[in-house]
């Protein structure tokens, strides 16, 4: 009883010890848990979300839409739970300018259901439900009515149907049309769109440089009034899909299972079915057209036949009667009587020859015969003509057949494919892996100080120890008493640190998500087995460095314990052999020297305690730097455009038109741009089309005209990159960079992401969806997006192969027209607010798609999830440097009772006290904070190179001020530990201080 009795008592003695440890438990926890339970938190919520609106696992597009063949097929496929045909169409309406929606049918299969949010669900034909992005931007509320026009290539099937419309052969069978929606619309409700989670009221809109939307809002109406019986895509739910976590490994193993035998034979098949209903449909409309041809032909000939038989009959009347006269004649002249009068009664009869020689002559003699034979003649003559023209307009019909039909072609994709779902993914992930990297720093400084604390509080009762083994209390028995005390530390501030971790800072976390992401069912949930593992972790860290501190304690016999530690030897320190620095310094500067390089251990202990912590602060400023220059850097020294503006094809004329008779271009680079997809080479050249899968990233496609080559490194900074330590790159001179018809230019940001450097082989997939093996020239700087810069040869060298040809963007080596020119990067005159101006009223233009101005996207560029954690991480950096700064005070102090007692008997007052022990801690101090600067940048470089963001590359960077501010809060730090460790050197008493411990 009196032994714990006195573990108590010492127990209490030491609260500042167990305070320090107990707070350095509760920083690492909550680190270790915080990030961690904030992002679980939001995956859970969010994969419960999307399993309740049953949000795709597999989208199947294809470039001909699907028929019901195609449903049919999919839902025969090994491993899918669900297939719900899906129809959508592209539509326009005035909102201060023309902006564009996507009519979506609700599926009536439970699969992609949108999240009502305000009124009612569309249950009738005219009736839609809208997204609250559109509500705000359009003013509008519910019962507010909308008109809409469609466009004229709708859906995805307008690949396809618009090439093969001028054959009217853009349906796969008589009862297979495009799907069509009403056009006078009446909003009932406002709804959340599983697809896109953005938080349109919140600050995510900034954000715009990864959106992935083709058209500005979606609109959700009902299956009653859309018509049609060709579906724009089809999608699917996997079995035991639900059951995963959508962010984890065995998720995409489990989708992956499906998507590769829908790839397979499925997908081959139902390619050529497809494309072989669109011919079967084009040779029926055609013979149905010859049929109906011949018709109207025979029925043309028969008239023609019926009034020429009539008008022979006429003529044969005439040559009838004139015949008869002349026999009459003939007859009255002979002598016998009775044989006139039988000549006068009969008809004579007369050869062909003579009967044709009449005719000719009558119809000759006659003005009206002559004309209604010309009349039949022509006739006849046209419709042999139409005749012969028409068979020969089906046979070339025929033969164009093949030829205008291109290769159907299925693209299918899983949720990464979906930029909402990608983008709320990679920035948890992101956060994530802060998350999993700050603890391991603050687990090597909680050991560091326990082994400082404990190891003191050991020596401090050496003798104690001394005369418990003494009494025969074993060694376990004796050093349970410093266990408990650390155990009990770490278990309480743990304890606090789960709270902190899965309460306090997710909720922080979670109110920086929702303004980026609307998350419906949020909720905060512990993680029992992640929390006790966290705990542990600590507990088993400070109980290993208590153990050590026993163990070289208690090695030694009872006797040598309750002796005295003799002092350690004097020695000479390295500044002492430089004798003309050493001989200019004070007796107290040699004192303060002598005390901080003879205790090795403390020096180590303080210089790494607050480098670490140093290296903390300027870690999170670092990445708060790296993230706000980077749209400085892209927008302002990367582009040197000013303007770019993309418009469709079929516009592309009228948009250069546009821009060019507006007098604001002083230089301009007419490109092509499409969006495609850059995946590692390796994984096949076969159209696979599944995008978003592993090893991929979505590119920006700029081929640049032949002619203009050069060009390009005036409208874009072409610097080689290669890829350094550390976060580091290697960046070569500017212009050294030339695009050329050997291979493409890739970005930094797709290139570091996937690994690819000059030299290495990469599938390119251009708009079109063709796959072709690219080489890589060169790797060029770039930090937000991913563009791929391709000279015009070298595309034509890439896609004329695998039907390229036959799509309505490619390109052969003679026809170099064929590839247009959509795009144009520009430089104007004027300020940054007159140019971010022009660009929103050239959005306004009907030829224009897309026009983006660079000052405002580097004014507008914001990443404040990222800020808001490394502000998160500084502010628990500064609460650990506090929690350092003041432990290794209070050790300092007490292992120093005696020598702080010394001077104050030997006259010194407790203003020289306080200075003669705070002068050592802050040059420790001063030297942590020299090492843990670049140690911050280090750490900082290794971050931010496991920050790998779709689109995204982390270009260290670490202003000057960043370090200051580090410094300036590392020392203040110091000096307001002083203020709690001056009190504790004026109640030292000098009489009990120097008694004999003996």
């Amino acid at each position: 009883m009196a032994f714990v009795k006195d573990m108590l008592r010492m127990w209490a003695h030491s609260w500042k010890r167990f305070i320090s440890i107990a707070m350095i438990t509760l920083l690492g926890v909550a680190v270790l848990t915080g990030i961690y339970a904030g992002c679980r938190d939001a995956f859970r919520s969010t994969d419960r979300f999307f399993d309740a609106q049953g949000l795709h696992d597999v989208q199947v597009l294809s470039t001909a839409g699907l028929s019901n063949g195609d449903i049919a097929a999919l839902r025969k496929v090994n491993g899918v739970a669900k297939v719900q045909a899906e129809r959508s169409q592209e539509v326009t309406f005035d909102l201060d300018g023309r902006k564009s929606a996507t009519m979506q049918e609700i599926g009536t299969n439970g699969i992609d259901q949108p999240y009502l949010q305000e009124g009612r669900m569309p249950k009738k034909a005219g009736e839609i439900a809208v997204t609250r992005k559109f509500i705000r931007d359009s003013g509008k509320r519910i019962g507010s009515r909308l008109t809409v026009t469609p466009e004229s290539a709708s859906s995805d099937t307008s690949d396809t149907n618009d090439t093969n419309g001028a054959d009217g052969t853009n349906e796969a069978s008589g009862t297979d049309e495009a799907p069509s929606f009403p056009t006078k619309l009446t909003i009932v409700g406002v709804v959340l769109d599983p697809q896109n989670l953005s938080n349109p009221d919140g600050y995510s809109a900034m954000t715009s440089f990864r959106s992935t939307a083709t058209t500005d809002y979606t609109f959700f109406a009902p299956s009653d009034g859309v018509t049609g019986t060709l579906y724009t895509s089809a999608t699917l739910l996997v079995k035991g899909a639900a059951a995963e976590s959508t962010f984890d490994e065995s998720y995409e193993n489990t989708v992956k299972q499906v998507t590769d035998r829908i790839d397979g034979t499925v997908k081959t098949d139902r390619q050529k079915a497809r494309r072989q209903e669109l011919l079967d449909a084009g040779n029926k409309k055609i013979a149905d057209a010859r049929a109906e041809a011949d018709k109207k032909f025979a029925d043309a000939q028969s008239q023609i036949d019926a009034n020429r038989q009539q008008f022979n009959q006429q003529v044969d009347q005439i040559v009838s009667m004139q015949a008869g006269a002349a026999a009459a004649g003939a007859a009255a002249n002979g002598a016998n009587a009775g044989a006139a009068a039988a000549a006068g009664a009969t008809t004579p009869q007369l050869d062909e020859t003579t009967r044709e020689t009449m005719r000719e002559t009558i119809i000759a003699a006659s003005p009206e015969l002559t004309q209604a034979k010309q009349q039949l003649d022509q006739a006849q003559s046209q419709l042999n003509e139409q005749k012969a023209s028409t068979e020969q307009t089906l046979k070339t019909k025929e033969n164009e057949l093949k030829t205008s039909i291109p290769q159907v072609r299925w693209y299918v994709q899983d949720r990464q494919s979906l930029g909402g779902f990608s983008a709320l993914k990679s920035d948890l992930d992101s956060i994530q892996s802060l998350g999993n990297a700050f603890p391991i720093v603050f687990l090597l400084v909680a050991v560091m100080m326990s082994l400082t604390a404990m190891a003191r509080m050991v020596e401090e009762d050496r003798s104690l120890i001394g005369t418990y083994v003494g009494l025969g209390y074993g060694r376990l028995a004796v050093a349970s008493r410093y266990l408990l005390f650390a155990l009990l530390a770490c278990l309480i501030g743990g304890g606090l640190g789960l709270i902190a971790g899965f309460l306090g800072i997710p909720a922080f976390l979670l109110v920086v998500l929702q303004g980026m992401y609307v998350m419906p069912g949020l909720r905060l949930e512990y993680d029992w087995l992640y929390g006790s593992l966290g705990i542990a972790l600590f507990v088993v860290g400070v109980l290993a460095a208590t153990i050590y501190a026993c163990v070289q304690e208690m090695r030694q016999t009872p006797a040598s314990l309750l002796r005295p530690k003799a002092p350690r030897a004097g020695s000479r320190i390295l500044l002492e052999r430089i004798r003309p620095v050493w001989n200019r310094i004070g007796f107290l500067g040699k004192v303060t020297a002598r005390n901080i390089f003879r205790f090795k251990s403390r020096l180590i202990m303080t210089v790494g305690g607050v480098a670490g912590c140093t290296a903390l602060i300027v870690c999170g400023l670092a990445i708060n730097d790296t993230v706000a220059d980077l749209g400085i850097k892209q927008y302002r020294d990367i582009y040197q455009y000013d303007l770019m503006v993309v418009s469709d094809d079929s516009d592309a004329s009228a948009m250069r038109t546009k821009v060019a008779s507006d007098g604001r271009v002083t230089s301009s680079l007419d490109v092509r741009i499409e969006s495609g997809d850059l995946a590692i080479s390796g994984g096949g050249d076969g159209d696979s089309g599944k995008a978003g899968s592993s090893g991929s990233e979505s590119i920006q496609l700029v081929a640049v005209p032949e002619k203009h080559l050069s060009d390009l490194g005036e409208m874009v900074t072409l610097q080689p990159v290669s890829s350094g330590m550390l976060g580091t790159s290697g960046v070569g001179k500017t212009g050294s960079l030339k695009l050329d018809d050997d291979g493409v230019i890739v970005a930094q940001s797709a290139a570091s992401a996937l690994g690819v450097k000059a030299g290495s082989k990469v599938r390119l997939t251009n708009g079109d969806g063709v796959r072709a093996t690219a080489k890589v020239s060169a790797v060029n700087r770039n930090l937000i997006g991913s563009d791929v810069y391709v000279s015009e040869t070298y595309y034509a060298k890439l896609f004329d192969s695998k039907d390229a040809k036959n799509t309505k963007n490619s390109k052969s080596s003679e026809d170099s027209e064929a590839l247009t020119w959509n795009a144009m990067l520009a430089k104007l005159s004027g300020s940054d607010t007159s140019q971010t101006d022009y660009a929103e009223s050239l959005e306004e233009d009907s030829s224009v798609m897309k026009a983006v101005s660079c000052a405002h996207m580097a004014d507008s560029f914001k990443f404040d999830l990222m800020g808001a954690v490394v502000a998160l991480i500084v502010a628990l950096a500064g609460g650990l440097a506090l929690v350092v700064l003041f432990t290794l005070a209070n050790t300092n102090v007490s292992e120093r009772v005696r020598e702080m007692a010394t001077l104050k008997v030997l006259g010194f007052f407790d203003r020289e006290v306080h200075h003669y022990v705070n002068r050592e801690m802050m040059i420790l101090t001063v030297m942590g904070v020299i090492l843990g600067l670049p140690l911050g940048r280090l750490v900082g470089g290794m971050l931010t190179m496991a920050l790998n963001m779709p689109s995204l590359y982390f270009e260290v960077e670490v202003k000057p001020l960043s370090y200051v501010i580090a410094a300036v809060a590392t020392m203040a730090f110091a000096l307001l530990v002083q203020l709690f460790v001056n009190p504790v050197l004026d109640r030292i008493d000098p009489i009990s201080s120097l008694k004999s411990v003996e």
